[in-house]
């Protein structure tokens, strides 16, 4: 009988080894559980432990960037459209809140739900609009949308108090300012969770899958029966109607509303660079972008005052995540403590190879059963 030693190689066979199954770490997920859970207490103490009235509200403002970035990723995490125009559901949901208060008497917190529905509902026939085309043409879109809102608004001065803005009347007239932030703050992050909720169940539905297969491949995806026009028109209605709900509760608690600010281009940059900064593709991204770039701009403008210079540092800061973060802060994190194989994912090993391999262990085996 030939040993196994006789037989001979045959050089042209490959055999392909598929990678093992990937194995779930309990321990990740219990890291991320507790992380979650000091996050989640850190930010519901933080109206306890700010020092002043004036580093709540800076709380309370980067609360609002986390809202109107998370429904922007609704859009542009999801499909991948990206929309430099969304600052137009911004100023719509804060004049609407602000002028159903003035004109129909509403309650404060009524006028915004309804002002926000109606926002939704608007943005209907616009995203069937802009949703006809992609790439630069949608952004194209979507900044003349919101130049247009900015035109009607500062123009139409009976109604919307034009360029002298329009005031909303605080929900709570007889609370005091500091008092004022902290129910505030926790109105923005009961409206964060209620956002973060909404894209995690989308997430993990066939839903969300159908929409991100829209993100990697359109046409490919068109061709496998999603229909990619409806879940588009969804995503963006959804996306909408959380950046309504932010622009709102803003008007509410700020009080005073501008054309210019609400309809300015320069918030829906944030809201895009909050996202991408995080990470458009996890749950928190947009969330950690948020308090990075409202963090910073604060800073920015204390330090540089009325000047344009935090404009400067805002873009050096999304030209360094461009370029050396392009999948965002988190996944990029995520990498450094993912451990790394040093066998590819599929290698191909031929059959000379698994010989050689079956050689020695059958060497092996013989000199332990010697030394025995």
């Amino acid at each position: 009988m030939p040993s196994v030693s006789s037989r001979e190689p045959i050089a042209t066979e490959t055999v392909v080894i598929a990678p093992p199954a990937p194995v779930r770490r309990p321990a990740a997920r219990w890291v991320r559980l507790v992380l979650l859970v000091v996050g989640a207490a850190l930010v519901l103490s933080f109206p306890t432990i700010a020092p002043n009235p004036y580093i709540l509200s800076a709380g309370v403002v980067i609360l609002n960037y986390a809202v109107l970035s998370t429904g922007w990723n609704f859009m542009g995490g999801f499909t991948g459209y990206i929309s430099l125009g969304h600052a137009a559901y911004f100023g719509l949901g804060a004049y609407g809140t602000g002028l159903l208060i003035k004109y129909l008497a509403l309650p404060g917190f009524v006028a915004w739900i309804l002002a926000t529905v109606l926002v939704a509902v608007v943005a209907i026939p616009i995203g069937i609009a802009a949703l006809r085309v992609r790439g630069a043409s949608f952004v194209i879109v979507s900044i003349a949308f919101v130049l247009i809102m900015l035109l009607v608004f500062q123009s139409w001065r009976d109604v919307t108090g034009g360029s002298e803005g329009l005031n909303v009347p605080r929900p709570f007239p007889g609370m005091l300012r500091p008092e004022h932030h902290r129910v505030f703050f926790y109105l923005f992050v009961a409206v964060l969770a209620f956002a973060l909720l909404t894209w995690w169940i989308i997430d993990r539905s066939k839903f969300g899958t159908a929409l991100k297969s829209i993100r990697e491949d359109e046409d490919k995806a068109q061709s496998l029966g999603v229909p990619t026009t409806r879940y588009k028109l969804i995503a963006y209605i959804l996306s909408a109607f959380f950046v309504a709900l932010g622009g709102g509760l803003y008007a509410l608690w700020f009080g005073d509303l501008d054309p210019i600010f609400q309809f300015s281009i320069l918030i829906g940059s944030y809201m895009v660079l909050m996202a991408l900064l995080g990470g458009v593709r996890n749950l928190f991204g947009p969330l950690l972008g948020a308090v990075v770039v409202g963090i910073a701009l604060e800073y920015f403008k204390l330090e540089f005052g009325d000047t344009q210079f935090h404009l400067i540092a805002t873009g050096i800061l999304l030209g360094v995540v461009v370029l050396f973060m392009p999948d965002g802060v988190i996944p990029a994190v995520g990498s450094l403590f993912r451990r790394r194989s040093d066998q590819a994912s599929i290698r191909e090993v031929t059959a000379a190879e698994l010989l050689e391999q079956n050689e020695k262990r059958t060497a092996d085996a013989a000199n332990r059963e010697t030394s025995a």
